[in-house]
């Protein structure tokens, strides 16, 4: 997948009469997906190339930073999943305060007919664009007669009975609800990091677990959570615990520890993807380690249950 930014970059000279879709993508979820399936079944009609415009760094941390969510992605992990997508290039817009101050028509000349020269755009029903959120999707088709290009949009995509979001989203992992989360997803939150070295005394009470370091900014609430790690490109059942540990550790220091099921392997320095299944319980402090150990063999027990349900 080509990636260019604006202002920086030309576009690739192999882009033809490009088809974009145009937003956000925090999350990829089901709603992002009939976009992205659409995007690219239009791109094969017209013999055109797939393309996903988006924005860097998200526009709310620029025109009001103290009401900027926390993201879903980090934007290597949102390139990564378009990727995989299968779309043919990212446009990414560095977001500034003087773009923030662009009206709509400014913003469609300068980035959609002067710097990709598209043929069509995609987006959302929900869409706004330009100085103040002023440019819906109306005006964005009156500018594309006015310019050349043609413009469509996605209905809302609904999962039971809610709107998919990524703001909605974001809720349900604040509130330890990953398994519905993973509904409207469309598959299971994931973070990802890398293993750094803990107290170990994980492996002394024989269950050893990975300490992973992040730069996901949405980590769902402490508690204990049936997992799954992928490392090495296989995925492997676990239990993961959010939390400051309270039984073995008084420093109040949040860490994120999962004990990969069946795996006798040094993991120190790996990159590995945790994804989330559900929640299994609180965490809490208790009265040993005995205790603890009794209490983390049940969890493991409760979670083989759950993943043998889900075959994993």
């Amino acid at each position: 997948m080509d990636i260019i930014h604006f202002p920086d970059d030309t576009r690739p000279a192999r882009w033809t009469q490009p088809v974009l879709a145009l937003g956000n993508f925090d999350g990829l979820h089901r709603g992002h997906q009939k976009i992205l399936d659409r995007l690219q079944r239009v791109a094969f009609e017209r013999r055109a190339t797939s393309v996903v415009m988006t924005f860097d760094p998200h526009p709310p941390r620029v025109v009001r930073p103290d009401k900027a969510p926390p993201l879903l992605m980090t934007k290597a992990q949102k390139l990564e999943g378009l990727a995989q997508a299968g779309v043919e290039g990212a446009a990414i817009v560095r977001f500034t305060h003087d773009l923030s101050q662009w009206d709509p028509e400014m913003f469609v000349r300068s980035v959609l007919v002067e710097w990709l020269r598209v043929a069509e755009v995609w987006v959302g029903a929900n869409f706004l664009f330009g100085r103040d959120r002023s440019g819906n999707f109306s005006l964005l088709r009156t500018l594309g007669g006015r310019y050349g290009f043609k413009a469509e949009k996605i209905d809302p995509v609904r999962y039971k009975d809610f709107v998919v979001s990524s703001t909605r989203i974001r809720r349900l992992v604040s509130e330890a609800r990953v398994d519905e989360a993973a509904a409207l997803l469309g598959h299971p939150y994931t973070i990802a990091g890398v293993v750094v070295r803990g107290d170990e005394r994980g492996r002394t009470i024989g269950f050893p677990t990975a300490n992973l370091c992040t730069d996901n900014e949405l980590v769902p609430p402490h508690g204990v959570y049936a997992t799954t790690a992928i490392i090495d490109g296989i995925v492997r059942p676990s239990v993961t615990n959010i939390g400051t540990r309270p039984t073995v550790d008084s420093s109040g220091r949040t860490s994120i520890e999962t004990h990969v099921f069946d795996l006798d392997r040094d993991l120190y320095g790996a990159t590995i993807r945790l994804a989330f299944v559900q929640r299994l319980r609180d965490e809490r402090a208790f009265e040993s380690v005995e205790v603890l150990k009794t209490q983390i063999a049940a969890d493991c027990a409760r979670a083989r249950v759950l993943f043998d349900r889900l075959s994993l």
